[in-house]
């Protein structure tokens, strides 16, 4: 069944009509998905705590690393003990996606210069999907999809639910870099979101916002 379109005051929205994508279907643009990636208990925390950081390097070159596909996100970090291994669960806005193929080789490291934000490996290059987003500000936690020891993962839930209450006792908008929740979307978000205006009647608006209605007079 085909996507369809809803277009209001210049900002565009793809509802997928109960359609919900497979790891193995290219991602679209504008729109936010839910994604996965695999860490070390310790370097959990401090992501909940402090926002993502690009990594220098990778086979994408540097971005922050995710996948649709969960068992791409297990298998990462690779040697990591069962009870210290944790899969956050991510939502990412990913923006403009170039699609890495042997069709384009030379891109592999090239495309965060070429205006992309988020450059997909499909499964059928490497296995299971990977994704490289180029903005830390595009991916926020949503919480712990898989850990293998449960006072951990209970632990990690807490410090989740902590950030987001901090930022709504704040009173303050992310867009201030308050650690917390999105006063405007709703989600938890670490290092927050890039918060922009409706075309038609300037209400402040998140990409990551499930619909709005706009105010202004038909």
């Amino acid at each position: 069944m085909p996507a369809k379109l809803v277009q209001f005051s210049g900002w565009e929205a793809v509802v997928e009509k109960q359609i919900v994508l497979k790891p193995g279907q290219a991602p679209r643009g504008r729109q936010g998905y839910t994604m996965y990636h695999g860490t070390h208990r310790d370097s959990a925390r401090a992501i909940i705590t402090g926002g993502f950081r690009p990594s220098a390097g990778g086979t994408l070159g540097p971005g922050v690393y995710c996948s649709r596909d969960i068992a791409k996100a297990r298998g990462y970090p690779s040697g990591c003990p069962p009870g210290e291994h944790v899969v956050l669960q991510l939502k990412v806005r990913v923006g403009r996606v170039k699609k890495m193929d042997g069709q384009n080789l030379a891109m592999w490291h090239s495309w965060q210069q070429s205006g992309y934000d988020t450059a997909w490996l499909p499964s059928t290059v490497i296995g299971h999907e990977e994704d490289c987003v180029k903005d830390p500000k595009r991916v926020a936690v949503k919480g712990i999809a898989h850990c293998g020891d449960t006072a951990t993962k209970q632990a990690l839930e807490k410090l989740i639910s902590q950030q987001r209450q901090g930022g709504e006792s704040s009173g303050q908008g992310n867009e201030q870099g308050v650690v917390g929740r999105c006063k405007v979307c709703k989600m938890q978000t670490p290092i927050g979101h890039s918060l922009e205006v409706c075309w038609g009647c300037d209400a402040t608006v998140c990409p990551f916002m499930d619909k709005h209605v706009c105010k202004r007079s038909s």
